[in-house]
């Protein structure tokens, strides 16, 4: 039986959860997401100081703005992408709590602007800035389907109250009853 095997038996023994997030970040496929994602960063800012950059100018006008337009919001995601994974693995490491992790987690704004495949010109500009926008994308749907699964318990407390306001209305009845109970026991 593995290590792993028996943490999981012992858990559901207390039928107590084991949580997705921290061990998913305490496992390799953690370490391959945070590799590609830092891989595609500096692949990304490879070409558009290199190659992409000579296959600009060659552009017609129309295609040009379209062009500046689609790299500065890919590296944009890549930016946002890349503090994701950063603020995930210093949590991996202990190099900063829970708390914190959260905090810097709710300044990362992992939102979808519009997949570009649709923007009238998006053939037209150089293969090697859509193969990056794809890739980016990509990487992208992964870490949103991450980042949901790793919402702590606390967050997903709040998330059943919002989703059910009867639960919230009977947590406070509960909170103040107990509130009640304990200055009745005092006197």
């Amino acid at each position: 039986m593995s290590n792993s095997s028996s943490v999981e038996n012992l858990f559901a023994a207390k039928g107590e959860t084991v949580s997705f997030g921290e061990r998913f970040q305490a496992s390799e496929q953690f370490d391959r997401v945070f590799s590609e994602g830092m891989a595609l960063v500096e692949r990304s800012a490879s070409y558009l100081d290199g190659e992409g950059r000579r296959e600009s100018k060659g552009l017609p006008g129309q295609i040009t703005v379209l062009y500046a337009t689609e790299s500065m919001r890919l590296t944009t995601r890549l930016l946002e992408l890349a503090s994701w994974l950063l603020i995930r693995r210093a949590l991996k490491e202990g190099e900063i709590t829970r708390e914190e992790a959260e905090s810097k987690r709710a300044r990362v704004k992992l939102q979808t602007l519009g997949r570009p495949a649709h923007t009238k010109g998006f053939l037209d500009l150089p293969q090697g800035l859509r193969d990056l926008i794809d890739a980016s994308f990509q990487l992208h749907d992964r870490i949103v389907q991450l980042d949901r699964a790793m919402v702590t318990q606390a967050d997903e407390i709040d998330e059943d109250a919002r989703i059910n306001p009867v639960a919230t209305q009977i947590n406070a009845l509960e909170q103040a009853f107990a509130t009640g109970m304990r200055r009745t026991a005092v006197r």
